[in-house]
């Protein structure tokens, strides 16, 4: 499942980011990577952006680009 899709205050694990040209390596700049743990906090009223917990700092991401981003709950 990707980010975008994933339920809230659920402890997630990254597990890897779709090339999509420069923002699949901005993502992993920001520290989305392989094997980080994820949570989603909170959404905006409208799903777009996304308040993001990773590690021990939050993010906001636009639904687009957490698209990119695939996590399972193991």
């Amino acid at each position: 499942m990707s980010l975008a899709n994933a339920p809230l205050a659920t402890p997630l694990r990254i597990t890897g980011i779709r090339p999509e040209g420069a923002m699949s390596y901005r993502l992993m700049e920001m520290g989305l990577i392989e094997g980080a743990q994820v949570e989603v906090v909170r959404r905006a009223p409208l799903g777009d952006p996304l308040h993001v917990r990773l590690g021990d700092y939050h993010l906001s991401l636009r639904a687009s680009d957490a698209d990119l981003v695939d996590v399972s709950d193991h």
